[in-house]
């Protein structure tokens, strides 16, 4: 129910069935006149850039890593598990955790790359994992084994931290750790590893915004994108403001 409640979509028909059905006319034209305007609201490019820009943690330059993490941490949630036939990763949006987790790699920025993410299979099938096929990917890329620590069960940002942890002190103790997520998670999935108490530098990618912003007149043509993008938004702050008063974060 939530899920559905904090699409801005559901919102504008919401008004707009409302003022269909409404047989008061005052009311019918301030619906109309709200719906109207929150559709113009929801699909402005520019508005919603805006507030992302406020939320997402910005990209960190490679310059400024001076350090050599011993582990990347990177958090799943980025391929079609679906798509079939099932003989290669499908990606979706939020490739970056991957490919730059890659990239650092390459660069001698991090040592190993741990994946943390699973599947809602109940019979837990390793190769139902998203980790899984994330490791595939890397070995394909050339990444040596050793190198690729996987954690194969956890289904949301709470359990990457809590099963992450045992992992991590156990083959890891007292080492550095970069945290790899998408900029608009950052924040929920550094407060989780940090509730468990694993210490963890973050590492923004899978950007949703523009750095120069919009410019007029284009800015505030309406898009379809912009919709979605306020969903992301405010999935992520009602999701982050959860797991803060339900002290996972």
């Amino acid at each position: 129910t939530l899920y559905y409640f904090l699409m801005p979509i559901t919102w504008v028909v919401l008004l707009l069935l409302w003022a269909l059905f409404t047989k008061k006319k005052r009311r019918k034209r301030r619906l109309l006149r709200t719906g109207i305007l929150l559709l113009w609201v929801f699909s402005n490019p520019l508005i919603v850039n805006q507030l992302l820009l406020v939320w997402e943690k910005p990209p960190t330059p490679l310059t400024a890593i001076k350090q050599t993490y011993d582990v990347g941490i990177v958090l799943t949630g980025i391929t079609n598990a679906e798509k079939k036939p099932q003989d290669r990763v499908y990606f979706t949006k939020g490739a970056d955790r991957i490919t730059q987790a890659l990239l650092l790699y390459r660069e001698g920025k991090i040592k190993k790359i741990f994946i943390t993410g699973g599947s809602f299979d109940p019979k837990q099938k390793l190769e139902n994992a998203e980790s899984y096929w994330l490791k595939q990917f890397l070995l394909i890329a050339q990444v040596p084994e050793q190198d690729i620590i996987l954690e194969t069960k956890a289904r949301n940002t709470r359990e990457n931290a809590l099963f992450s942890k045992k992992i991590l002190e156990k083959k890891f103790p007292n080492q550095s750790f970069l945290l790899i997520t998408s900029a608009f998670h950052i924040r929920r999935a550094v407060g989780c590893f940090e509730k468990v108490g694993i210490a963890v530098t973050p590492f923004s990618v899978d950007f949703y915004t523009h750095d120069e912003g919009l410019k007029l007149p284009f800015s505030l043509i309406p898009s379809e994108t912009a919709f979605y993008k306020w969903y992301v938004l405010m999935h992520e702050v009602v999701g982050f403001v959860v797991y803060k008063v339900l002290g996972y974060a």
